[in-house]
C-alpha cells in the first residue's frame, strides 16, 4: 500500500472495467475499494460481514430483501449506507456511479450466497490498483 495520499479521482481514472473493484488501501484487516458501476449487479449476501458503500459520483440504488419485505435505498452522490451482514441485496446504478466500499480483506464481491454470476459482473476479492 502507498504511504502517499490517494487521489480517488485518479484511482478511478486508471481503469475502465465495471463492477470490478480496485483496492486503494487497507485499514487493519479491511480493504478500501473503489469501483465504477453501471446497470445491475446480482442478488447476493455476505453471511459474516456488513458491507459499506459510499457514493463518490452518480447515484447508487441498493435493493434489500429484509424480513419485513423488499425495499430500495437510493444513495445520491456523497451518501453512505451499510448493508447488514446476512441481508440479501442487489446494487444497481441506472445512470452509472463511482463508489467506495469498505469490507474485510478477501471478501468476495458476489458474497457467500448469490444467484448466477453474469459476464458483466467480476466475481473477485478485489484487484490491485495500478495508478
Amino acid at each position: 500500500m502507498s504511504d502517499e495520499p490517494i487521489a480517488l479521482g485518479k484511482a478511478l481514472a486508471s481503469f475502465d472495467a465495471l463492477w470490478s473493484p480496485r483496492i486503494v488501501t487497507r485499514v487493519n484487516d479491511y480493504d478500501v475499494r473503489v469501483a465504477k458501476v453501471d446497470g445491475e449487479h446480482i442478488w447476493h449476501a455476505h453471511d459474516d460481514t456488513d458491507e459499506f458503500f459510499l457514493v463518490i459520483d452518480g447515484e447508487l440504488h441498493i435493493s434489500l430483501r429484509e424480513p419485513t419485505g423488499r425495499r430500495t435505498v437510493v444513495l445520491p452522490q456523497g451518501s453512505a449506507f451499510t448493508v447488514p451482514r446476512g441481508v440479501e441485496h442487489k446494487p444497481s446504478a441506472p445512470s452509472g456511479a463511482a463508489i467506495l466500499m469498505f469490507e474485510p480483506t478477501g471478501t468476495a464481491t458476489v458474497g457467500d450466497r448469490h444467484e448466477e454470476v453474469p459476464s458483466h459482473v467480476d466475481a473477485t476479492t478485489g484487484h490491485a490498483l495500478h495508478s
